[in-house]
């Protein structure tokens, strides 16, 4: 009844601003303990300012959404919450995408959702979150946000502990500490980042809720920021990280207001966990546009400040090490269209081979390098990186060891040659090798030496290890034996 209301009030699509906020006292209640009885309805909701999409309407099909995100929507529903599929799945799935993901958002608390599911399990502390795990798949759950408490602001560096016992807590310079104050629906869609992500799906009649003109900003092909794009970045950085990954991903215009304060906002970045910033790099460079990524990352100060050795040595797009860095992010991409494996220390190892070029040429002056000194410039590049996004040990030590292999496999003796093939690292270190002299690196045909041998047979192998020669080794020192001093007699005797 109050669906049809509002039509004839406000018209079939009524629009919603998205500069200001929603208003408490025009709004459910932040947070209702307990649900509605029966099996919930769009009729429970507040939806006068939103523009319902029926099913005629859109292109969503049931069949494209996972049954596991059906099952957490409708016993969700049934139990007598709202319960709707929101963001990306809804974006993808409009674009006539496969999502990688399915995220839900509802009125029930974490602890009503654990409640009813049994494989449920809460985490996160600064944004409490459900993680609904159906074999190798998680469903994502989270209680509708509202806005902050004005008041629980801090100055200066906070600790876990001061912020005990919080649910919402906020840096005098707007970055968000808590964010787990729960509200509506309304209030929900404008605390999203942007309008592309604020959309609802509902089983309710599998219609689409549209809060923010998202729609439109989708049939534009433009990413916008919901609110004041400056303060949602002060709220949380690394929205400036997802608006480079979004229009990379989905090959959208970032909107003028929305780009407008990225430059600026970007050294707030560095107050980001470099865990986390590590995490997000992997989605920038494991999303299937790495090479638009980084092409995008060169028009804004976000790349700088998340690579800076790398950004610096790579100012030259017709340099050897640019072209690599773009050969390397275009191969990522091909691998994953294909279905196959990347692995962050190949990745690790192509962006920040520039920089520990660099430092090569520097130290060696034209002469070869040693393997010590190799490993004195790795550790050096690695340490300045980790500073920014926290790479795991598994993954630097691999990067090293690839990039240790490039000296290995340049080595034209049999000793060198026959090490390097058993290294297990071998494959990964030939693919690097190819890359390097795909990008213009003079190898002196090296790659197309190690192609043939290991196309070779057995005795085709030994030949062609053969004609390389031993190689001179270099000649160990035996450690003298320290001599016995003469007994001169002046020593006390007891």
């Amino acid at each position: 009844m109050l669906r049809k209301i509002s039509k004839a009030l406000f018209g079939k699509r009524s629009k919603t601003q998205t500069s200001e906020p929603a208003n408490h006292a025009a709004t459910e209640p932040r947070h209702n303990s307990k649900p509605s009885r029966g099996r919930a309805s769009l009729d429970d909701l507040d939806l006068s300012g939103a523009d319902i999409i029926e099913r005629d309407e859109h292109c969503i099909s049931r069949k494209d959404i996972s049954p596991n995100a059906l099952k957490v929507l409708y016993r969700l529903n049934d139990a007598g919450f709202n319960a709707f599929l929101v963001g990306g799945g809804v974006r993808d799935l409009l674009l006539g995408d496969k999502p990688k993901d399915f995220d839900v958002s509802t009125n029930a608390t974490p602890e009503q959702i654990k409640q009813l599911f049994r494989n449920a399990m809460i985490i996160g502390r600064r944004f409490k979150i459900i993680h609904v795990r159906f074999g190798r798949e998680i469903i994502e759950v989270t209680t509708f946000r509202a806005p902050h408490e004005p008041e629980n602001q801090f100055k200066g560096k906070t600790t876990n502990r001061s912020i005990k016992g919080l649910d919402s807590a906020h840096s005098s310079a707007g970055l968000i500490l808590r964010d787990n104050v729960y509200g509506n629906i309304n209030e929900d869609a404008l605390r999203r980042d942007f309008t592309a992500n604020a959309l609802y799906y509902t089983t309710d009649g599998f219609r689409i809720i549209d809060f923010a003109n998202g729609l439109e900003d989708i049939d534009n092909r433009l990413l916008r920021m919901i609110g004041d794009p400056a303060t949602r970045y002060r709220e949380d950085p690394v929205r400036l990280m997802r608006a480079v990954r979004f229009a990379a991903k989905l090959g959208f215009d970032i909107e003028k207001n929305t780009r407008a304060p990225m430059d600026e906002m970007a050294p707030l970045l560095s107050s980001i966990s470099s865990a986390r910033l590590f995490d997000e790099s992997l989605k920038f460079l494991t999303g299937g546009k790495a090479e638009k990524t980084f092409a995008l990352l060169r028009q804004f100060k976000v790349g700088q400040v998340l690579f800076p050795a790398t950004m610096a040595t790579t100012k030259d797009p017709q340099s050897v090490e640019s072209q690599l860095l773009t050969l390397a992010m275009r191969n990522t991409d091909r691998r994953l269209a294909q279905g196959k494996s990347v692995t962050p220390a190949f990745l690790y190892a192509a962006i920040l081979w520039p920089p520990l070029q660099q430092i090569l040429k520097q130290h060696a002056e034209g002469k070869p390098v040693s393997i010590p000194e190799h490993h004195e410039a790795a550790n050096q590049v690695i340490l300045k990186q980790i500073q920014v996004t926290a790479i795991p040990k598994r993954f630097s030590i691999a990067t090293k060891e690839i990039w240790e292999q490039q000296i290995r496999l340049q080595t034209r003796t049999k000793r060198g040659a026959e090490t390097a093939f058993a290294h297990p690292r071998f494959r990964a270190a030939y693919d690097f090798l190819l890359l390097r002299e795909d990008a213009g690196e003079a190898l002196d045909g090296v790659g197309q030496w190690w192609t043939d041998f290991q196309t070779a047979d057995e005795a085709q192998r030994e030949d062609m290890l053969n004609a390389l020669g031993k190689g001179t080794a270099t000649k160990r020192r035996r450690r003298r034996k320290p001599t016995k001093k003469p007994n001169t007699g002046t020593e006390d005797n007891a």
